[in-house]
């Protein structure tokens, strides 16, 4: 199954949208993507998006992507058809995921296209992982983990590669805290639905399952 991919390689997308349902017409105005290959970022996905209506004055100011820029901007169903090229069969992880998958699935659905892969959710897992974080909002997580960082926040790309930089710290902390090499996608969306009081347990139980058993000598 896809969900028991190797978690070292996804597709980390953020969608920067009008409003925050498209049940309500809201659409998408920027998509950015990185794919990680065997815990590497190898490749970018970014395109701006024309929703075909004014973007209003707090959504502007909040993202900085104003209606000048979008202008031109290719459909969002064009940009959806390409980014369903970029994702192939990938699983996907997004910061609050459950906004991201709403708007992918409402685009793709528009665009007549599918992905194949499912969704993790780093904040999820950051309230699971890092409870003493002081929240779990994405520039809380950056500074809290020290991650790589320009300084921009509220757009496609730069939100994808933190998150991306998040995600492949979550990973390396479950190495190295817990001695699990080879950790499946499905390992960290169960992780994601556990109690945070739960899960160093849990982990404890896979690390055991994992060690080769000692061959008896009689």
């Amino acid at each position: 199954m896809l969900n028991n991919k190797n978690a070292n390689t996804v597709v980390v997308l953020d969608f920067e949208t009008t409003g925050l349902s498209p049940n309500m017409g809201d659409r998408g105005i920027e998509i950015g993507a990185v794919l990680i290959e065997n815990g590497k970022i190898t490749d970018r996905f970014q395109k701006l998006m024309n929703p075909n209506f004014r973007i209003n004055s707090f959504i502007e100011d909040y993202t900085g992507i104003t209606n000048a820029m979008v202008k031109n901007a290719d459909s969002c169903s064009k940009v959806m058809k390409e980014f369903a090229q970029f994702i192939e069969n990938h699983n996907l992880v997004a910061h609050n995921a459950s906004f991201d998958k709403k708007f992918l699935d409402s685009e793709f659905k528009c665009a007549r296209v599918k992905y194949a892969g499912t969704f993790a959710c780093t904040m999820l897992l950051a309230r699971r992982l890092y409870p003493l974080s002081y929240n779990h909002k994405l520039g809380t997580l950056v500074e809290y983990k020290n991650l790589p960082t320009e300084g921009v926040f509220h757009r496609a790309l730069a939100d994808a590669e933190m998150t991306a930089h998040l995600w492949l710290a979550m990973l390396e902390d479950i190495r190295n805290d817990f001695e699990i090499d080879n950790i499946s996608f499905s390992l960290m969306k169960t992780i994601s639905r556990k109690k945070a009081s739960d899960v160093s347990a849990y982990l404890e139980k896979q690390k055991a399952k994992r060690q080769p058993r000692k061959q008896s000598n009689i």
